[in-house]
């Protein structure tokens, strides 16, 4: 019967895809859905961003291990780059009305900028993508007993699927069914482990020692990776294609930014859900801590649910993390096609021709992020090495160039450049006070600033 409801799940998904395909003439519907989405598709679309595997199961299993300090990065450093990017960087962006935030760089800072920081994107969303993949196959894996290879496999043909046909308005749209699913899915498997722990206080008092702990010790190192650990996705996900889709897809600046507060707030207080239930099973069944902690939610629902809940909570679940998984192969997809391909051609392809780079892009980005997937299986680490690199390379440089006036082409350069060197030369060293991506990002930011004093000229173009 789960087996079925599964089933019939995915293929639905792979429907909407295919009814979606109606609504894509050209690449701002397929990249940005003809930025015409209302409140509640661009909320929903905001909030499913990162609501997926490493909320599920990446941060549960983190937060099982090392209490709410070992999930700070997500889901509290999620909500803040939403919250983050409404108050500071939607409206500037967003009156350009451009494709991509490769397209912002060129504006802000010239074509060898938009080459440089279109190259830096796109590999950051491999892991991201794998992640996800890794995610949907021990879904399946679990309810149907398939191999993690077979079912990366079985997972990146359907998300390849509707993501092909239906690009940001299959994504829009299943966003919005899913996180009504997902939200009645979390509150029903809440709801019955308080019921079995006999109330909120049983589970809340036999927590282990420091799960509710916010805040490190009073030592400069422990504050030091703290900071860090919020701005791995509070900061470095802001110069992410993925968010920059998403928010401008909606269809005015007040509807992108009320979409962007409703969804921190929701993915705040939803994204605690997970550890709440994942601490609730760990006293209620210690017998599932398994040798994958990752899986305990799942397994917990196949065991102690029923099969409507079972129905109900890996639906759900697949839907989120399949949304999430189309949205990174649409972003580097669409900076692959817009600003590393189409320059090539002189800006002369049509958009039916673009349309189609975008959509065989896809299936690029895929092919990749499956080889990835079978070589590396921790999700949470996936994804937060995927942020790292954008946060180290490109942060600095688009904050100073929307918000500081003698930013120059050549000071954006040394940012990019300073950060991501800095960083492959400390991310291999053990025991540091800084954490390596704090490192680097201020040395990007010193960069910038020697570079633009250095070089005044705001923009060169190729």
């Amino acid at each position: 019967m789960l087996v079925w409801a599964i089933t019939c799940y995915l293929l639905a998904t792979m429907a909407i895809g295919a009814l979606a395909s109606r609504w894509v003439k050209n690449a701002q519907d397929f990249v940005l859905a003809g930025r015409q989405l209302p409140l509640f598709l661009s909320a929903s679309a905001l909030f499913a961003t990162w609501f997926g595997s490493e909320t599920i199961f990446g941060a549960s299993s983190e937060y099982l291990e090392h209490g709410l300090l070992g999930v700070i990065e997500d889901p509290f450093g999620g909500a803040l780059c939403l919250f983050l990017f409404g108050l500071f960087f939607l409206r500037p962006m967003y009156k350009m009305n451009l494709l991509t935030l490769g397209d912002v760089f060129n504006r802000l800072f010239g074509r060898r900028v938009e080459l440089l920081a279109s190259v830096c994107m796109v590999p950051a969303f491999f892991g991201y993508v794998a992640a996800q993949l890794v995610a949907l196959s021990l879904i399946l894996g679990a309810v149907s007993g398939i191999g993690i290879g077979t079912g990366i496999l079985i997972s990146a043909f359907i998300v390849v699927f509707y993501t092909f046909l239906g690009g940001m308005w299959a994504i829009s749209i299943t966003d919005f069914l899913q996180t009504i699913i997902i939200v009645v899915g979390l509150i029903w498997i809440a709801v019955m482990v308080i019921t079995e722990a006999g109330g909120i206080e049983v589970i809340l008092s036999e927590a282990p020692e420091g799960s509710f702990t916010f805040f490190p010790p009073p030592e400069p190192k422990a504050w030091f990776h703290y900071l860090g650990a919020w701005a791995i996705i509070g900061l470095g996900s802001i110069p992410s294609q993925d968010i920059y889709q998403r928010v401008m897809s909606a269809k005015s600046e007040k509807v992108a930014q009320y979409s962007l507060y409703l969804a921190s707030f929701f993915y705040l207080s939803f994204g605690l859900f997970p550890l709440f239930v994942a601490l609730g099973a760990k006293i209620l069944y210690p017998e599932l801590y398994l040798d994958n902690p990752q899986m305990l939610l799942p397994e917990m629902v196949l065991q102690h649910g029923g099969m409507a809940l079972q129905i109900i909570f890996f639906g759900a679940l697949l839907s989120a993390i399949m949304s999430t998984t189309s949205s990174g192969l649409l972003a580097p997809s669409a900076i692959l096609s817009e600003n590393i391909i189409k320059p090539l051609f002189k800006n002369k392809l049509s958009q039916s021709r673009l349309l189609w780079i975008l959509r065989t892009n896809v299936v690029l980005i895929a092919i990749i992020a499956i080889l990835l997937a079978n070589w590396k299986a921790n999700i949470y680490e996936l994804v937060a090495e995927s942020s790292m690199l954008l946060l180290v390379s490109l942060f600095v440089p688009l904050t100073a160039g929307l918000y500081w006036k003698r930013a120059t082409t050549f000071g954006a350069l040394c940012a990019i450049f300073s950060g991501m060197i800095s960083y492959f030369l400390v991310y291999s060293l053990e025991d540091l006070l800084i954490p390596a991506h704090l490192i680097a990002t201020s040395c990007s930011a010193v960069g910038l600033i020697a570079g633009s004093l250095l070089f005044n000229k705001k923009q060169q173009s190729l």
